[in-house]
């Protein structure tokens, strides 16, 4: 396993959450950035399963689609629950993340000047479901003792929801405590404060 080859935009976007997970697990990964005016020439896009990046590359074997790709490392880093059941409640959580993720995109790229407020407004109604989930596990991740792939991904979701509203988490203690955790973790701290990092924005429109 590894080292991986990560091919996206100048941004962290989709590949956030992956980059975290393999920083925090030790993993050596390479980037290809791929400049947006050459992506919309077409020759890599058809070279793309789905028309899309992110791309993994785990030695000769090609991967799209980032949640398929957080699952592929989950696998491959034992960050997948430890049986068949605590398999599926790690899959439910990421779906869940990913409903929010796509809420939250749709409003940068298509609502951030007209519908910012009120998507900060409503987002106590989506937070509140994680929290209680993170408050029933009482481990300090959403599924078994230790980071799962949803955990990385709701982590880099929550981050993201800080920029845009430093106090959405105030009123969810296990929410807070989630993100306070896994910040602290010595080579995810490490990653955060790293230049890699910081240099990127979080979205391709430059609203954050």
């Amino acid at each position: 396993m590894g080292p991986y080859t990560i091919t996206y935009f100048g941004v962290r976007g989709r590949c956030g959450a992956m980059r975290i997970m393999m920083a925090d697990q030790g993993q050596e990964w390479k980037e290809i950035v791929v400049d947006f005016a050459d992506w919309m020439k077409g020759d890599l896009k058809a070279t793309c399963v789905f028309g899309q990046l992110p791309k993994l590359e785990d030695g000769g074997f090609a991967l799209y689609q980032s949640n398929a790709i957080l699952r592929h490392l989950g696998r491959n880093h034992d960050a997948y629950g430890k049986d068949g059941k605590e398999a599926a409640l790690i899959d439910m959580m990421c779906d869940g993340v990913e409903d929010l993720r796509l809420k939250y995109v749709k409003m940068i790229y298509q609502e951030y000047d007209t519908g910012k407020d009120a998507y900060i407004k409503d987002l106590p109604n989506h937070l509140d479901k994680f929290e209680a989930v993170m408050a029933k596990n009482k481990t300090g991740f959403l599924v078994g003792d230790k980071p799962s792939f949803a955990d990385y991904s709701l982590f880099e979701v929550l981050l993201n929801h800080l920029v845009l509203c430093s106090c959405c988490l105030d009123t969810f203690p296990s929410l807070k405590n989630f993100v306070e955790k896994m910040s602290a973790r010595p080579k995810i701290k490490a990653f955060l404060d790293s230049d890699a990092y910081k240099k990127l924005p979080i979205n391709g429109n430059g609203k954050q």
